[in-house]
């Protein structure tokens, strides 16, 4: 692993000469997987090609900040950079894997893939990966990996160099004020406000990220009081003894919990855009999402009131990392490198930052920037109420259990509830 050690007035602001610079003092002669290549070398076989990038196409803000990283990479690289959108990124899975299949070992059809957990764990589990590359892009240091283990850590599993780091996200609650005085502050006050205000409340149906993130925060929390032994149970993978362990109380949770959910706890939207728009409609005064930067968002295009207020719960919020991988078969993998070195530059980590663009949080440790970049990532003066979070200081960080809990979690929710 390297970790970049450059006098930061040498630093540039692009992400082209920041790689041209380093490449001499970190790449020469290092070898990678195919041999002794240099960066140089990457740029030089990577510039010209196409790159197919796999990635959820869920959302507008998204899907433009993905369009310009394209236009970026075309004015830097000649790279044409295809955004692919995905409804799950198992959707990507399983088309390396039928690759793999098919023995097509050097001309898979994804050249990266926006992914975490759950499914970083399958593809590392059937070698779909290319591994020991991410550590080597030259910005890959702006992370300060050495100080910061969780830039090669994947839902508690070690990366490998498989991914690179590109955001991180907490689960977060909106609410409206107008209709909502007192929003509950922790998850047992949320079974509590749910009483006193039924069906104006409720949570995606597993297996859907936003509905599994609920389940996973409210595990979490509701076994805080276990002994820490088997609190650490979560974060290895799970086993018939651990499930009977951690898991009666989640589904004592949720017994007491769906009967004042919205329409009784009978029926669940299918993802959280559906959760937003009831939000909007004003079927619901309370909601969550992964990404805090969706509210203020919902709220500039009129999706939502202008009297939404975002917050997260005292009791914890969960966090996680999410990454970019590589496919061991991927057509163009020299060319996805380079999209992803520019992903972790500073002009891009910084702009992706900006509320109105996307507002997801920077991996680059700013400690690794010279003074006038770090003031690229200073909050706005200026914001609408709704991205302003209260509590965020006191909500302490909840790290993602092992990734089996997920599979677990969601087989047994809906052997319970999924049949309704």
């Amino acid at each position: 692993m390297f970790l970049i050690k450059t006098p930061k007035a040498t630093l540039n602001i692009t992400a082209t000469a920041l790689s041209i610079f380093l490449c001499a003092s970190l790449w020469a002669g290092d070898a990678d997987t195919n041999g002794s290549v240099t960066w140089l070398d990457i740029e030089a076989r990577g510039a010209n090609q196409d790159v197919y990038f796999h990635a959820w196409g869920g959302d507008p803000q998204i899907n433009r900040y993905i369009q310009w990283v394209a236009d970026q990479v075309k004015q830097q690289y000649q790279i044409t950079l295809h955004h692919v959108k995905l409804t799950d990124t198992s959707e990507a899975v399983s088309r390396v894997l039928a690759e793999k299949s098919a023995n097509n070992d050097h001309n898979g059809q994804v050249d990266m893939v926006w992914i975490n957990g759950d499914n970083f764990a399958a593809m590392a589990k059937h070698q779909l990966l290319t591994p020991l590359w991410a550590a080597k892009l030259p910005n890959f240091g702006l992370t300060d990996p050495d100080n910061n283990p969780a830039m090669t850590r994947d839902f508690g599993l070690p990366t490998q160099g498989m991914e690179a780091p590109w955001g991180k996200a907490s689960l977060t609650f909106y609410y409206d004020s107008l209709v909502n005085h007192a929003p509950p502050q922790t998850l047992q006050q949320l079974s509590q406000w749910a009483q006193l205000h039924p069906g104006r409340f409720t949570y995606p149906k597993p297996p859907d990220f936003l509905g599994m993130s609920f389940l996973k925060y409210a595990l979490i929390v509701l076994n805080h009081s276990q002994p820490e032994a088997v609190n650490n149970l979560l974060y290895q993978p799970a086993t018939l003894q651990s499930q009977a362990l951690l898991l009666p109380v989640l589904w004592q949770y949720l017994d007491n919990l769906h009967p004042n959910l919205w329409r009784k706890g009978q029926h669940f939207m299918s993802n959280g855009m559906a959760l937003r728009r009831l939000m909007g409609d004003g079927e619901l005064s309370l909601a969550f999402t992964f990404s805090a930067a969706d509210v203020p968002a919902a709220v500039a295009r009129f999706d939502l009131p202008d009297s939404i207020r975002s917050y997260r719960m005292q009791d914890g919020s969960l966090s996680n990392i999410h990454f970019v991988a590589i496919p061991y078969n991927a057509a163009h993998t020299d060319s996805a490198k380079l999209v992803v070195n520019f992903l972790l530059s500073a002009q891009a980590q910084a702009k992706k930052q900006q509320p109105s663009i996307w507002g997801d949080t920077s991996v680059i440790a700013l400690s690794q920037l010279p003074t006038a970049q770090q003031a690229w990532f200073k909050a706005p003066t200026e914001s609408h109420p709704s991205a302003q979070i209260a509590n965020q200081a006191s909500s302490p960080a909840l790290s993602e259990p092992d990734p089996s809990w997920t599979k677990v979690i969601a087989t047994q929710w809906l052997q319970r509830y999924g049949v309704m």
